[in-house]
């Protein structure tokens, strides 16, 4: 067997020209995707591009047969080496293909990379590598970087500027890989994305599941929808838009690779029990949500699911898997928005008896949270946003504030758990709907809550809005200090970015420290060593987040 063929992986070639690509005459220039073969039937012989891009010629008498193997998008050997790869950042950033919001948290916490995960499943052979959750550095992934094809980034508005640069690091060790990024902001922004990112070879616009999987199978750039590259010439070409994905059962699950390439307990997240893994269920939500990033520029605003059947047999490969697993959170955008799907769901769930969570919308009826409580259900992530009505009003929330009420009212009663989430600095905020969301806070009084500020990422309908007003107190900052927490961005005549920001601590310290909060904390502490810990723990990561967000200001 000559040396060039162990380079591909070929154990047979006989059956060459029903796998690969058939040409008279190869090309005279490499491919975008390398290691390609090419069956030439008028000289019986095989010319392949193999690393570093040179055409070699195997004779038919050296070739003993080929390895049947169709994957459906080509042949197996043009398969390229992939790493899919959250890059290192800040000390604690929780920016992963999974958040959304980019940023350090006031709790240590990281969400699971699913959509790195998700394409990553597609392509046999790939490895996921997810930096910040597991504290690698540049140094510790380098060697990676030496024998691969392709190289797929997660990327974000706070993070890109950092993102280029590992690219351009990546480069430098192997000059002839491949680099894609994805994300929300990639998607909107394909062209100033690839003028920014110089070592960004493609970006994979909007939905790019299939998108990736067929880069990674080979194909020729030119021929697949959904990605913007930059050719030979160094133009810039967008291709066609690929179409949403109807069919969510045809996406493989993701749990086996977090069982590959994870270690699950390195995911935190401050209102779920520990280790926790979240997944998807379906894609899309209905709510118009001006500020929302994932439904505005990836998943759209049709809610599209993956069948019950399909969920509950992947929940039952994750719970025989990762039998140290204590809830496993759903991280649809909106669970609840399909009810007789949840409904069946939350009854399939409670067969398997264990015990989940999800995000939904205050405004669930009772029958529905009742069927959930009593198959499993123990927490609910609700985006309440803000008490006052009228900026609910502008956020295009679909949400009235006494529904909220009862749906959290129903919810004590029913002992299902709540962490609530506001957004402070939306359009229409003043001091005195900053106290009246707070005194709706303490009202409903949510086990836990997380206070956001308004950030208006491009893509999203806030963007164009403080665009158009001029609320952007400096359009050249990327949402986050240096060390990784939020801004507020916003600035208005009558309310300063400055007094925005500082709202936040003033909301936090006058919701937690009320003899009644407090004495809630210390039962639940006193009742459970293991909560003591971790409380503990969180109370000193607390209190370092607002001395940076001081250090900050």
């Amino acid at each position: 067997m000559p040396p060039t063929a162990p380079v591909l992986g070929i154990r047979a070639l006989k059956t060459a020209p029903t796998l690969c690509q058939r040409s008279r005459n190869p090309p005279s220039e490499p491919p975008h995707s390398l290691n390609r073969l090419y069956f030439s039937p008028g000289n019986a012989n095989l010319a392949l591009w193999s690393r570093p891009c040179r055409t070699r010629h195997l004779g038919w008498q050296d070739i003993v047969q080929v390895e049947r193997r169709f994957r459906g998008f080509g042949c197996e050997d043009n398969v390229m080496k992939t790493l899919f790869l959250q890059a290192p950042s800040f000390d604690g950033y929780d920016g992963g293909a999974g958040a959304r919001y980019q940023m350090k948290r006031e709790v240590r916490s990281f969400w699971y990379p699913t959509w790195l995960a998700q394409p990553a499943a597609l392509v046999e052979g790939s490895k996921l590598i997810d930096a910040p959750p597991h504290r690698l550095s540049f140094q510790d992934i380098a060697a990676e970087f030496k024998d691969r094809d392709l190289v797929v980034m997660h990327t974000s508005t706070p993070s890109f500027k950092s993102d280029v640069k590992t690219a351009e690091m990546i480069k430098e060790i192997n000059p002839n890989i491949k680099i894609g990024f994805i994300g929300a902001k990639v998607a909107v922004e394909p062209e100033k994305s690839l003028i920014a990112g110089r070592a960004v070879d493609f970006v994979a616009r909007n939905e790019f599941d299939f998108t990736i999987k067929e880069v990674a199978d080979g194909h020729d750039w030119n021929d697949i929808k959904g990605i913007s590259y930059r050719n030979r010439e160094g133009v810039i070409v967008h291709n066609e838009d690929r179409s949403v994905l109807e069919n969510m059962d045809a996406l493989p699950w993701v749990t086996p690779v977090y069982k590959r390439d994870l270690k699950i307990e390195n995911y935190f997240g401050g209102y779920l029990k520990h280790p926790y893994i979240s997944f998807y269920t379906g894609r899309g939500c209905k709510s118009r949500c001006t500020f929302c990033l994932w439904p505005q520029t990836v998943g759209g605003h049709r809610y599209r699911v993956r069948s019950v059947e399909n969920v509950v047999a992947e929940m039952k490969w994750a719970k025989e898997a990762f039998p140290q697993v204590k809830e496993f959170f759903f991280d649809d955008d909106t669970l609840t928005d399909n009810l007789p799907r949840v409904e069946a769901l939350a009854r399939e769930l409670g067969k398997l008896g264990v015990t989940w969570s999800c995000n939904a919308k205050a405004n669930v009826p009772r029958k529905t949270l009742e069927v959930m409580k009593d198959n499993g259900l123990r927490l609910l992530l609700v985006g309440y946003e803000s008490g006052n009505q009228q900026i609910l009003i502008n956020i295009k929330k679909g949400m009235r504030v006494d529904f909220a009420r009862r749906f959290t009212k129903d919810c004590h009663e029913l002992g299902i758990v709540i962490h609530g989430t506001f957004i402070l600095g939306l359009p229409g905020e003043t001091r005195e709907t900053i106290q009246q969301t707070l005194d709706f806070a303490k009202e409903i009084n949510p086990h836990t809550i997380q206070i956001s500020l308004a950030a208006p990422y491009p893509g999203t309908f806030l963007y164009k809005q403080a665009k158009e007003n001029g609320w952007l107190f400096n359009e050249e900052v990327d949402l986050l200090t240096q060390e990784g927490t939020q801004i507020a961005p916003l600035n208005y005549p009558h309310l300063s970015h400055t007094e925005i920001f500082d709202s936040v601590e003033d909301f936090y310290k006058k919701f937690y420290f009320r003899p009644s909060k407090i004495a809630s904390i210390v039962a639940e502490m006193i009742k459970s060593p293991e909560m003591m810990k971790r409380r503990l723990r969180e109370g000193v990561e607390f209190f370092h987040f607002l001395r940076s967000r001081h250090d900050a200001a």
